[in-house]
């Protein structure tokens, strides 16, 4: 997600292998050289997708950025709190999914330095909600966009084998950073990277997605300890159901460098994708489509597609596909932006809708995590009001957690 709504943003396995050949040999330490810590919990897929539960996400904030620099409150949101954290918590969120840029934080080459102040700015942040319990999500958000200022892990770039080295360079700082944390951190690769085009996907940019996925588990797993059991979600292109399930390109990475004291059985890969359909009810900014669902009242304020159908054939796919071969399925973002300057039923739909895709991601062994952007009021996700720490929508959150019982 970007601002207030949604962010606008292979063929060959042989390339992506190549990669991993190429950048393998890159400065980490080896597995073995530091140990998995005793708190490290080894968790099957089942069990982490169980304890995960229902998460939320901290959109807009270590993610916003102005001039191509990163900055907490550069899209109108307060500098994050354990106070927030904690009110998200008690609403019953499992997991708090916390999108990063990093952008001009990043120096120069051959090192690529990460800013220490900003790196550990995103540590505390981290800490809010691990302290608290909770499963914790972290990823390189808007580096991957083509429409933010600074983005430079492009797809659609020229210069790939520098794209690579420094996307390899970044991860490992990060790993690094975050070695000792137990199975509750999950790191993700990327966010909605594409090349800005809503079309079938490029084949050419695919496979450099795909080699991104492999460069970034290869060396977080190369930072051995925790790193090297933990779990890591990987997204298809623009973490789109269909281009990701279909035959479009998509690899799984192999996962070569993980601990040996994985069960060979087991995976400690998740799939990422996100769920904003029907896009007309969930993000278009007007008040033509304000109802969603069998039991809409007015059907010219109701999608002709994206109902509940729909959302059941999109995640039986990802099920199908991922989870039936041991790759837990994270929907990383959904939700739907407030109509109700149009609509003052709207607020009923948003909570059904939310209600909706938390059921089916439960019934499908997938993880939802909302999308909420701080913003309340017309066309915002928000949730909760992050000024003062109260809930603003307690009608989707409860729609959310009667999906998950």
């Amino acid at each position: 997600m970007l601002m207030k709504i949604k962010k606008l943003g292979i063929h060959s396995l042989a390339l992506v292998l190549l990669a991993s050949v190429v950048f393998s040999g890159w400065g980490s330490k080896a597995s073995a050289a530091t140990p998995i810590t005793s708190d490290f919990r080894s968790l099957p897929a089942s069990q982490i997708v169980y304890e995960m539960g229902a998460g939320w996400n901290l959109g807009n904030s270590l993610e916003a950025s102005v001039n191509g620099t990163p900055s907490e409150t550069a899209w109108n949101n307060p500098t994050v709190t354990p106070e927030l954290i904690k009110k998200v918590k008690a609403a019953g969120f499992n997991t708090i999914r916390i999108p990063v840029s990093y952008l001009s934080h990043i120096g120069s080459a051959p090192n690529y330095t990460i800013n220490a102040t900003w790196l550990n700015r995103v540590k505390t942040v981290v800490d809010y909600a691990y302290n608290e319990g909770l499963y914790v999500i972290i990823n390189i958000h808007g580096d991957g966009y083509n429409s933010v200022q600074g983005g430079w892990l492009l797809v659609n770039g020229s210069n790939q084998a520098q794209i690579k080295e420094k996307y390899q360079r970044v991860w490992q700082q990060i790993a690094n950073k975050f070695i000792n944390y137990d199975e509750r951190l999950v790191l993700e690769s990327m966010n909605e990277t594409f090349d800005g085009n809503y079309g079938n996907p490029n084949p050419t940019y695919y496979a450099n997605l795909n080699a991104y996925n492999q460069i970034f588990v290869d060396t977080v797993r190369k930072t051995g300890g925790n790193n090297s059991a933990r779990w890591l979600l990987i997204p298809g292109w623009n973490t789109n159901i269909d281009y990701t399930v279909g035959n479009y390109g998509f690899v799984v990475p192999t996962d070569t460098f993980r601990s040996s004291t994985i069960p060979s059985s087991e995976k400690r890969i998740m799939i990422s994708a996100h769920y904003y359909s029907p896009w007309d009810f969930a993000g278009e900014e007007n008040g033509n489509i304000t109802q969603w669902g069998a039991t809409a009242t007015n059907p010219s304020k109701k999608s002709t597609w994206g109902q509940e159908d729909y959302l059941e054939a999109q995640f039986k796919s990802m099920h199908d596909k991922f989870v039936t071969q041991g790759y837990p399925v994270v929907i990383g973002e959904f939700g739907s932006i407030d109509k109700t300057s149009y609509d003052s039923t709207n607020n009923t739909y948003r909570a059904i809708f939310a209600k909706a895709v938390a059921k089916t991601a439960k019934k499908y062994k997938m993880v939802p995590v909302y999308w909420d952007n701080g913003y309340n009021g017309q066309h915002g996700f928000g949730l909760f009001n992050r000024y003062n720490n109260t809930v603003t929508q307690q009608g989707i959150i409860n729609g959310i957690m009667q999906g998950m019982q």
